[in-house]
């Protein structure tokens, strides 16, 4: 059985890493899909509640991505106000995609729980395709990644298994309630992540472990913002602690099967060319 005759499922982030996967899929299945993003018609802009009404109108379902992350000064708030928009406005079902070992994050499931809402958790570990669709790109294409990051191994998770298990949450029975915990099969230092890039690249690429303070100092040379700036040290310094080394079982609770391996990721990705080395 299916919720697909649920109205409109409006996708926030449509055109990020998640929403884009999550858009595809569904329009596959030929459900209804509005994109919540700023270039969008209707337009949806997490700084402008006034923009949160209107994408809201005829919607069933939602899939729930904060930008820029659960993590952020704001989030809780933010994800308070829409969610009581979205039980004004109608809305059913709603899977929000957390960050694993996030406690920020854990208040905003928190929020959704208490909504009202049928609610689905996705809390994903470490996005594998930040290093080709994110901020480690031109690191990665440069042949040199430096980041804050030691021996404490993440179980990267792959975008597409975030994507495949939020829309099996937001169209089929029996996902209601659940967390799932996603995660890849296995958990790789950001140095050995960088070295299966390599492989899979047939490249040379370095990966340099650095100080958070000077992770800091480096992307301030950059131009990065200080709120910008101030998340990423977060992350790498509080929640790479060996507290999410473990990987989870989400991905085979939502789907019944094994979550994609990195060196497949990598294999793939390389494919296309993204990692060639930048003139």
């Amino acid at each position: 059985m299916t919720n697909t005759e649920n109205g409109l499922t409006l996708v926030l982030g449509g055109t990020g890493k998640t929403g884009r996967r999550v858009v595809e899929r569904l329009e596959a299945l030929d459900v209804p899909v509005r994109m919540g993003s700023r270039s969008a018609s209707p337009a949806f802009d997490w700084a402008d509640e006034a923009t949160w009404a209107p994408v809201l109108r005829d919607v069933g379902n939602v899939y729930l991505s904060y930008y820029p992350d659960l993590a952020a000064p704001g989030a809780p708030e933010a994800i308070a106000a829409f969610t009581a928009k979205a039980v004004e406005a109608g809305v059913r079902r709603v899977v929000l995609l957390s960050g694993r070992g996030e406690p920020e994050a854990r208040e905003c499931e928190g929020i959704v729980q208490a909504s009202g809402l049928a609610w689905t958790i996705v809390r994903a570990s470490w996005f594998a395709q930040n290093f080709s669709e994110d901020y480690l790109l031109d690191p990665v294409r440069a042949g040199e990644v430096v980041l804050p990051a030691g021996d404490v191994p993440e179980p990267f998770v792959d975008a597409d298994d975030i994507a495949d298990v939020a829309v099996a949450a937001l169209t089929q029975d029996g996902h209601t309630g659940e967390t799932y915990e996603v995660t890849g099969p296995r958990a790789l230092t950001f140095a050995e992540a960088v070295a299966e890039i390599g492989r899979a690249a047939d490249r040379e690429i370095a990966f340099v472990p650095v100080s958070a303070d000077d992770y800091a100092a480096a992307l301030k040379e950059h131009g990065l913002p200080g709120e910008v700036i101030g998340f990423l040290t977060y992350l790498f310094t509080t929640v790479l602690d060996g507290r999410n080394a473990r990987p989870a079982d989400g991905v085979r609770r939502a789907l019944g099967r094994a979550p994609r391996d990195f060196a497949e990721y990598a294999r793939e990705a390389a494919a296309t060319g993204i990692w060639k080395e930048s003139e």
